[in-house]
């Protein structure tokens, strides 16, 4: 997996605290790594830089189908 196939994207967790969420390609499929037990609280950018990352991953995918 090379870095272009891996994203980023800061959120916090319910007490406040930064954390990230991450999205990767894994073979023909995307990935999406929360905070471990945690719940991801997005705001309104951050959601959109979660949408633009499932958008490059899909397209990742899809130029390098299994």
């Amino acid at each position: 997996m090379s870095s272009r196939d891996e994203w980023s994207v800061s959120c916090r967790d319910l007490a406040g605290r930064r954390r990230d969420l991450t999205v990767f390609v894994s073979s023909d499929r995307v990935v999406i790594v929360a905070p471990p037990g945690e719940a991801a609280v997005l705001a309104p950018l951050d959601v959109g830089r979660l949408r633009a990352a499932l958008r490059d991953a899909v397209v990742a995918v899809a130029q390098h189908p299994a």
